[in-house]
C-alpha cells in the first residue's frame, strides 16, 4: 500500500518537473534559450510568408485597369431583359382592375425617370446615328470620363409614359421594354446595320410530334423596328462612362389574346451576335409569359 502511495507521488512529482524544472530552469523540457530561437524562427518564417503574400497582390494590383477588366471571358452574346418584371418573369393584370396592373405602372415610371429629355440633354450628347461612337485613349493619356449619347425618353413614344401615362395597360395594350445587358468593348453591328428585336410567340411541345403557338396578335415596335443604334456602342464600362444610358426597345402588344396565357419569346437580330449558343441557349432572348383578363 505504502509502495503504491510512493509511486503516486514520484509520478506527480515528475510532471511537475517536466512542466517547470527548477534546477534546470526548464519549461516543458526546454530552456529560455531554446524557446526563444523557436519562437524567433517562427516569426520570421510567418513575417517572411505575410511578406510575401502583400508582394504577390501588389504585383497582381499593377497589372489591373480601373477602368476595364484586364481578362474579359464572357458571353459571345449578351442577354436580354424586360420591364417590368413581374414574379418569375410572370406578367398577369385584369383590365378592369386598376390595382393590379398600377404596380407594373409605377415600376416604368420609376425605370424611365433618368430617361426623362431634360435630363438627357444635361447630361449626354446628340450624335451621329447609325454609326460607332468611338472614344479612343491617346497612349498612356486616358480620355475619361467618356462622353454619352442621349436616349430620350420619348423615342419610345407611346410606351414613353408621356403621350399614354398608362403605358397601354388600362386598355389590354400593354408596353414591355427590352434591353440588351451590358458588354464592355461589344461592338452589335457591322456595315452601319443596327441590331434590332424581333418578337413572337414562343412554340411549345404539346404532344409526340406536335407543336402549339400562342396567338400574340399585333405588335408595334418603338423606337421603329426595333433597333438599338450603333451611337450606343461601344460601352467602356461604368468608371470610365459614367452618364452611359442603355438604349431601349418597347413593344407594344396592339390585341394579345385575352383570358389566356401567352408564351413571348424576343430575340435580338444582327450580323455580328448569334442570338443562343452552347454555352447559354438563352443568350440574346428573353422569354415571358403574359395573361391578360377583362
Amino acid at each position: 500500500m505504502s509502495s503504491s502511495k510512493e509511486e503516486e507521488r514520484k509520478g506527480s512529482s515528475e510532471g511537475r518537473e517536466f512542466f517547470w524544472n527548477p534546477r534546470t530552469h526548464e519549461l516543458l523540457g526546454r530552456t529560455a534559450t531554446s524557446w526563444g530561437l523557436i519562437l524567433l524562427f517562427y516569426l520570421i518564417f510567418y513575417l517572411f510568408l505575410a511578406g510575401m503574400f502583400i508582394l504577390t497582390m501588389y504585383v497582381m494590383l499593377l497589372t489591373l485597369d480601373d477602368y476595364k477588366p484586364t481578362w474579359q471571358d464572357r458571353l459571345v452574346t449578351p442577354g436580354m431583359m424586360i420591364r417590368p418584371k413581374g414574379e418569375q418573369l410572370d406578367i398577369s393584370f385584369s383590365i378592369s382592375k386598376p390595382e393590379s396592373w398600377d404596380v407594373f405602372v409605377q415600376n416604368l415610371d420609376n425605370f424611365l425617370t433618368p430617361y426623362n429629355n431634360n435630363y438627357q440633354v444635361q447630361t449626354n450628347d446628340n450624335c451621329v446615328p447609325d454609326q460607332y461612337f468611338i472614344q479612343e485613349d491617346s497612349g498612356e493619356v486616358r480620355n475619361n470620363p467618356k462622353r454619352s449619347c442621349q436616349f430620350n425618353r420619348t423615342m419610345l413614344e407611346e410606351c414613353s409614359g408621356i403621350t399614354d401615362r398608362y403605358y397601354g395597360y388600362h386598355r389590354g395594350q400593354p408596353c414591355i421594354l427590352i434591353k440588351l445587358n451590358r458588354v464592355i468593348g461589344m461592338l452589335p453591328g457591322k456595315d452601319g446595320q443596327s441590331p434590332y428585336v424581333s418578337c413572337g410567340a414562343k412554340r411549345y411541345k404539346v404532344g409526340v410530334d406536335e407543336w402549339n403557338e400562342d396567338q400574340i396578335g399585333d405588335l408595334a415596335y418603338f423606337p421603329a423596328n426595333g433597333t438599338f443604334n450603333l451611337m450606343y456602342y461601344p460601352y467602356y464600362g461604368k468608371r470610365a462612362q459614367i452618364n452611359y444610358t442603355q438604349p431601349l426597345v418597347a413593344v407594344k402588344l396592339l390585341n394579345i389574346t385575352l383570358n389566356t396565357d401567352v408564351n413571348i419569346e424576343c430575340k435580338i437580330n444582327s450580323n455580328t451576335i448569334v442570338a443562343g449558343g452552347e454555352r447559354d441557349k438563352f443568350a440574346g432572348r428573353v422569354s415571358f409569359k403574359l395573361r391578360i383578363n377583362d
